[in-house]
């Protein structure tokens, strides 16, 4: 795929139909692909201290996360999703990288499907805890200390 520019947002900074498209994104692969029914829109989005991260080929988002913030001041990273024609083009590794730049020394966690612990591990986390499966997936706790 063709160069790709990576942004970052608060939801504030976003427009309404950037918006739509990140979820679209989201909704196209965790609920309509992975036949996940959840609740999407779950509030966090809009919260003063979540960064949106997506990369844009020709304005259309092709890959995305979120960084929320934590009570505990700890990041947590989620919502990360490549769509299906961006994949094996390391989209998700440049947004991983780009999130953990922008987290910084801070603790961060996440809740990663199982298959996906590799990845992860070779972003500095490591499993902190037992697998569990949410909404017929299975997903494994990791925690990267600084």
């Amino acid at each position: 795929m063709p160069s790709t520019e990576l942004r970052v947002a608060s939801f504030a900074d976003l427009d309404a139909r950037t918006f739509h498209d990140l979820v679209r994104l989201r909704v196209d692969v965790f609920v309509v692909e992975q036949e996940c029914a959840y609740p999407e829109i779950d509030g966090r989005d809009v919260e003063p201290g979540t960064r949106h991260l997506w990369l844009a080929h020709d304005g259309a988002p092709v890959a995305y996360l979120r960084i929320l913030a934590e009570p505990d001041g700890s990041a947590r990273i989620g919502r990360v999703v490549v769509a299906p024609a961006a994949r094996s083009a390391g989209h998700a590794g440049r947004l991983m990288a780009a999130a953990l730049a922008g987290v910084g020394d801070r603790p961060c966690v996440l809740d990663a499907q199982s298959h996906l612990v590799d990845f992860y591990t070779r972003h500095g986390f490591t499993v902190s805890g037992p697998e569990y499966v949410e909404d017929g997936i299975p997903h494994t706790p990791m925690r990267r200390k600084r």
